[in-house]
């Protein structure tokens, strides 16, 4: 009986060990698993903090901010990035021996081909000198070399190469977005340059000769308009700013329409603005909604007998912003809207249109870009979304003269003046087709050119 119970705690106490031995390896495994965790999610936090810095471009004050990062991911001495000039920032120590390294670094930049320099090639007189090796690793960005990486490490070997090479894949990837920002930039420049340009210079003529008009019978209008005209230029051909708020733009739309009012009349040109407060702060690409008026008042009511009615309309749509312009002139017909707007680039049709939906598609994404309906007779409407917020979108900071609301409202709930002298077409409603335009050189989806919106002439009524 003795034997028996000596054999079962004999088990017993085996066991026991084993279960303990067991929950050791574990607890040691979990350790070991913590650990390994916690040095990724270090090395996640280092490149989510370097990335925005270098995306700023290859200059010192993003390279000095960036390269404490940069160590730390590597945990090595230091780190350092020239550009093809010269060292532009250096993080870390031993930074005595930049000017040891200064002729490889030249040559790797020059050359484009990585470097290795050990320490003992070195003439170092410090004892406690921390480098042991350096690695220097081309930037190269689109084919071409920006500059360099230095990687200063207490250790050598393949482990270390490796990882400078890696690190320096990083460094160019981060700066090759950087270029395509600033491409999308220059890119979005050039566009309202373009835009600028299409400022019809028989409206600047008209404008003036309209001014000149007045000074004789009515000085006080003429003042008025031609502080008008002066507003209008001055916001219009502004040296800055890719973006601005709905209410700046409109405030430019109400300048615009009060001279094209003098010009034509008021009986002949008829305005109203449906404008919802909410949306006014809501920031839009710079010169993106005068264009469509305009558009409307050339092409859609100039030609028009008795003229006709430009409504602007911004509505407050959850996330976004509503807005749309619409004439009841003489319309389009969709098919030779869709070829123009295809071929606007090569011959300059519709450039206005063309340059607004590249635009908007451009800042916002390709699900943003304009809608248009129309048909011959039955006047346009033209409309686009726009996001109330999105990344990088910030218009320039205000100045006093920015005010949130149009300098000469129009009151929407007064019926515009009947013109007298020419008779209203009120035929039954035509169908205006519903077209979203096509990225230019691409036609348009036939689901686009088939959806059709029974829409009446709006008249104001």
């Amino acid at each position: 009986m003795s034997e028996l119970l000596t054999d079962r705690t004999v088990l017993t106490t085996l066991a026991v060990i084993g279960v303990l031995g067991m929950f050791v390896m574990l607890c040691r495994a979990r350790r070991v698993s913590t650990s390994v965790e916690d040095a990724t999610l270090r090395a996640l936090h280092r490149v989510s903090q370097a990335a925005p810095e270098l995306r700023e471009g290859l200059t010192e004050e993003s390279a000095n901010r960036a390269t404490p990062h940069l160590r730390e991911l590597l945990q090595c001495v230091a780190v350092g990035l020239t550009d093809r000039a010269g060292l532009i920032s250096w993080d870390g120590e031993a930074n005595h021996h930049y000017d040891d390294l200064a002729d490889k670094v030249g040559e790797v930049v020059s050359g484009g081909k990585r470097a290795h320099v050990d320490h003992a090639d070195l003439d170092c007189t410090h004892k406690a000198c921390p480098m042991r090796h350096a690695s220097i690793i081309p930037l190269l960005v689109e084919g071409e070399i920006k500059g360099s990486l230095v990687v200063v490490a207490d250790t050598g070997g393949k482990r270390l190469v490796n990882a400078a090479e890696e690190l320096g894949h990083y460094v160019c990837t981060q700066l090759a977005l950087a270029e395509l920002q600033e491409s999308r930039e220059r890119l979005a420049k050039a566009e309202v340059q373009a835009l600028r340009a299409q400022i019809s210079p028989h409206f600047i003529y008209n404008a003036l000769n309209t001014i000149s008009s007045f000074i004789r019978t009515d000085p006080e209008e003429a003042r008025d308009l031609l502080q008008d005209f002066a507003e209008f230029t001055r916001y219009s051909f502004r040296a800055t700013g890719l973006f601005t708020t709905l209410a700046e733009e409109l405030r430019n739309v109400d300048r615009y329409l009060t001279l094209e009012r003098a010009r034509y009349g008021e009986d002949r040109l008829r305005v109203q603005l449906r404008i919802a407060p909410e949306v006014l702060p809501v920031v839009v690409p710079f010169l993106v909604v005068q264009p469509l008026v305009e558009n409307a008042v050339r092409h859609g009511l100039a030609s028009k007998r008795g003229g006709g009615t430009v409504t602007v309309e911004a509505a407050d749509n959850g996330t976004e912003a509503l807005i749309s312009v619409e004439d009841d002139g003489v319309g389009m017909d969709p098919n030779r809207l869709n070829k123009e707007f295809t071929n606007a680039h090569l011959s300059g049709a519709h450039v206005g249109l063309g340059n607004i939906h590249d635009r908007m598609q451009s800042v916002f994404g390709n699900e943003y870009g304009l809608i248009v309906e129309t048909n011959l007779g039955a006047g346009m409407r033209v409309t686009m979304r726009v996001p109330k917020f999105s990344p990088g979108v910030r218009p320039l900071p205000a100045t006093p003269e920015d005010d949130a609301v149009p300098e000469t409202p129009i009151d929407e709930t007064q019926a515009p003046p009947s013109i007298a002298d020419e008779p209203r077409d009120d035929a039954e409603p035509l169908e205006r087709t519903r077209t979203e335009l096509a990225v230019p050189g691409e036609p348009a989806t036939d689901d686009a050119r088939a959806r059709t919106a029974a829409l009446g002439r709006r008249d104001g009524s």
